[in-house]
């Protein structure tokens, strides 16, 4: 059964390719550093296995987003995207505007590869730049250099409709001066899409070691707040303004795959490591898989998935989450939508407490989004809307 629910928030495919040249020591991501050939041919196959799996749990529906992330898709040969995309569209329907992104690190773009990808059906690329900087990409534990990212940049800009490019800010010894004129250089270099991540220190990567040991100085908590407020003042004054906490793009030009997520859609998650979220009958599942990536293959290989969560959401874990992605967004959520998954309204004393504050503010009826204020501290305030 369909819902009201996932027809407003969008059907889309997650497939996770978890093979990386190298990890950067920023990185939690389920991404893997393998010294041998990966067998291409054989988790194609396993990647056609499992997605037939989810699509008789979610019977025929239509397509509005694939989205090929990692690890480094780009790694992949054309011929295993073209088979995995031949895969989808074989078992849904692709909406004639279906966007289909690949991430791609700029050391691993080759113009006839990008081409490969392009043939294959991928009509918007998303290049982990990271930053502009020599000396940062080196800190950042990057294989390119800043050269190499901008013909990296120029060779997708040929190839694809559609672009966007990843750079982290805030990161140790950068300067508010500095980072400003970085990102006028890549609002120059970009076509209509950014996402600028403030650097955050996850557990279990060498940063976090170092951050711990006392040897990578992060800034404070007030100079971070600095960073972002001069990414807001800047990309919206050029056009790309803030459309989620991230990202930034000219209207229209938003990343439809991550609306699908903020607006809490249905999404299927193929691959290692991957998650997902379906609308079954009247359930609302989560669902995730294996990560380490030769155990999936071999599960898949054996079962047909490699599923070790298929969970259904309570009505207080679906408003939460409907909160938790929907705040995300500039656009904020609909409150009655809000009610329809949990079942109870936002506690209008907490909701008016947030607004006195500033951290909240309604838009029309029924709608309300964070503020500027709130986006700096976001989790605080999905937090408190959701006790």
């Amino acid at each position: 059964m369909i819902t009201r629910e996932t027809v407003e928030g969008g059907f889309g495919i997650y497939v996770h390719w978890p093979f990386c040249a190298a990890k950067c020591p920023y990185c939690d991501f389920n991404s893997h550093v393998r010294h041998q050939p990966v067998d291409q041919d054989r988790f194609a196959a396993a990647f056609e296995r499992e997605l037939a799996h989810f699509a008789e749990l979610t019977g025929k529906r239509t397509i509005q987003s694939v989205f090929l992330g990692g690890g480094t898709p780009s790694l992949m040969a054309p011929a295993t995207v073209e088979r995995i995309l031949t895969a989808i569209s074989d078992r849904w329907t692709m909406d004639d505007t279906v966007e289909i992104s690949m991430e791609a690190n700029p050391s691993s773009v080759e113009a006839e590869r990008f081409r490969g990808y392009r043939a294959a059906g991928v009509n918007r690329v998303s290049l982990g730049v990271q930053s502009l900087i020599d000396t940062d990409l080196k800190l950042l534990g990057r294989l390119h250099d800043a050269k190499t990212a901008r013909t990296a940049i120029d060779t997708a800009r040929e190839t694809f409709p559609r672009l966007s490019f990843d750079l982290i800010y805030a990161r140790p010894g950068q300067t508010p001066a500095g980072w400003e004129a970085e990102l006028r250089q890549a609002i120059d270099l970009a076509a209509d899409h950014l996402s600028l991540y403030q650097l955050t220190i996850e557990e279990g990567t060498p940063f976090h070691t170092l951050y711990h040991a006392g040897k990578l100085k992060m800034p404070d908590q007030d100079l971070g707040a600095e960073f972002y407020e001069l990414t807001q003042d800047v990309t919206a004054a050029a056009g790309l303004p803030a459309y989620e906490v991230s990202n930034h793009a000219r209207p229209g030009a938003e990343c439809r795959h991550n609306q699908v997520y903020w607006r809490y859609g249905d999404y299927v998650g193929v691959g290692p490591g991957a998650h997902g979220r379906l609308t079954v009958g009247a359930s609302r599942l989560a669902t995730s898989t294996e990560r380490h990536p030769e155990t999936w293959l071999e599960t898949v290989e054996r079962h047909g998935h490699a599923l070790v969560e298929n969970t259904g959401l309570s009505e207080e874990e679906q408003g939460d989450e409907f909160l938790l992605m929907g705040l995300r967004l500039t656009e904020g959520i609909d409150m009655k939508r809000y009610e329809r998954y949990a079942h109870k309204s936002l506690d209008p004393n907490r909701l008016n407490a947030l607004k006195e504050h500033g951290m909240v503010e309604e838009i029309g009826e029924n709608r309300v989004r964070a503020t500027r204020d709130g986006f700096f501290v976001l989790d605080a305030v999905v937090a408190d809307l959701a006790a």
